[in-house]
């Protein structure tokens, strides 16, 4: 009974909040709408927000918005897999080889605070504008969310179950696999969900900066043809696009979790 009242409590409770998300975007458009037509701001710069959805429509409708699209999200979801791959594997290692981290965290805290931006100059004298400027970019910015999470995972690791799986025998592969992994998962997921919305924010701004074939690029035409309406609604997509991101990161999440407590959101008796 107590877990029926809970289910159905979190049930009213996302209800409600779906409810009072849905209110505040309202209001939101028709701020939006009204603030350019009372002449708070210019037209030209602010267009009101019925010139943008029409805008948006026929971008919807230009087969080279699609590509563009398709572009950012091959950027986007080629620079997380590296990323995420790189950051799991080199944190585990890290972490668990005796004296290694030790010999690598200054290393570690040297280049994690670079602004990836940054390497935008090194990354166009490397590859210009091609997909591989994107990727060094995505991927650097991206693969210090997860590397920092795995090794907090890896670090919250109960010394007594370590202990205890040496004790029966288990081999370092097994270990990692049965007591090191599933403690880490959860910082794992949280190290992707971060990660895929910094990926999302460096893909479309090197697209941007640098002028490689995507969302950002279209956005940076728009704004040097004084195409204003256009250019919002590209705004809009790439808000979208990260709306999405983040919603499907923790549907992963939820789903890779469905064991932990956190999600399973069972009240206790």
């Amino acid at each position: 009974m107590t877990r029926t009242r809970a289910r159905g409590g979190g049930s009213t409770g996302r209800a409600v909040n779906a409810a009072l998300g849905a209110a505040g975007l309202a209001a939101f458009l028709a701020l939006g709408e009204a603030v350019p037509r009372l002449g708070v701001v210019k037209e030209q710069y602010f267009p009101p927000t019925s010139r943008i959805a029409g805008a948006l429509r026929d971008e919807l409708d230009d087969a080279a918005f699609w590509t563009d699209l398709g572009d950012t999200l091959t950027g986007w979801a080629l620079g997380l897999a590296i990323a995420v791959g790189a950051g799991i594997v080199v944190g585990v290692v890290v972490s668990v080889v005796p004296y290694l981290r030790e010999a690598t965290a200054s290393t570690i805290e040297f280049l994690r605070p670079i602004p990836s931006v940054a390497l935008i100059p090194l990354a166009v004298l490397l590859y210009g504008t091609e997909l591989r400027s994107v990727l060094l970019l995505v991927v650097y910015a991206s693969f210090w969310q997860v590397l920092v999470q795995v090794m907090y995972g890896v670090r919250d690791v109960d010394p007594v179950a370590e202990e205890t799986a040496r004790s029966y025998g288990l081999g370092p592969v097994a270990r990692v696999r049965h007591v090191l992994w599933p403690t880490a998962l959860p910082y794992v997921m949280t190290g992707v969900r971060l990660a895929a919305a910094v990926a999302l924010i460096l893909t479309v701004t090197a697209e941007l900066v640098i002028g490689a074939p995507g969302l950002g690029a279209r956005i940076a035409v728009a704004q040097a043809s004084q195409a204003v309406p256009e250019m919002y609604a590209l705004i809009v997509v790439t808000g979208l696009l990260g709306l999405l991101i983040n919603v499907g990161a923790r549907s992963v999440e939820r789903y890779a979790l469905a064991w932990h407590q956190s999600v399973r959101g069972e009240v206790p008796v």
